[in-house]
């Protein structure tokens, strides 16, 4: 099973590593992006991590060394400029328009959200619509949005994704 932590933070590797076997650095805020991703990819190389992702820049993460690169939903048209770089793509979808275009673009696995509550995210979509989207893609899909407990992510297993991805779960408490 995928566990996705996604962080802003290379603080906590320690933490998210007995826990997660992916990770992301995603930091919206920050005008040092550049900077902290380099120092995110160095250091999470001290760690049994499988998949080491940038948050929606291909370029960087291929500069970088980054396993791969997590694209917005907004930027699935740059799919198969990140293949071509040989970067793992993971995509964000909401619908399962997103999720399908994605897939034709050959992306490696998608993230659909979000499953349960979670804020400022919009109304969540639910398991039923994970069950309904697994019946449509071969795509190995990642449930996301509002899984901070060991049942949600059951749930998510029991109706057809992969593994799960979350900021709040992988928090240190």
């Amino acid at each position: 099973m995928i566990a996705y932590a996604i962080t802003d933070s290379f603080r906590d590797f320690q933490w998210i590593a007995q826990k997660a076997n992916w990770i992301v650095y995603r930091d919206k805020t920050t005008p040092h992006y550049a900077h902290n991703a380099q120092r995110f990819v160095h250091e999470s190389r001290n760690y049994p991590f499988d998949k080491v992702l940038l948050h929606g820049d291909y370029h960087l993460a291929y500069q970088l060394g980054a396993k791969g690169v997590h694209l917005t939903s907004s930027q699935i048209e740059q799919i198969p400029k990140a293949k071509a770089l040989g970067l793992f793509v993971v995509a964000s979808t909401h619908t399962q328009q997103e999720a399908l275009q994605a897939q034709r673009l050959g992306v490696d696995t998608l993230t659909y959200s979000p499953i349960f509550d979670t804020p400022n995210k919009g109304k969540p979509i639910g398991l039923k619509a994970l069950q309904e989207l697994r019946d449509l893609i071969d795509t190995p899909i990642i449930a996301l949005g509002g899984i901070v407990t060991e049942v949600q992510i059951e749930a998510c297993i029991l109706h057809g994704a992969n593994g799960f991805a979350s900021i709040r779960y992988f928090a240190p408490s």
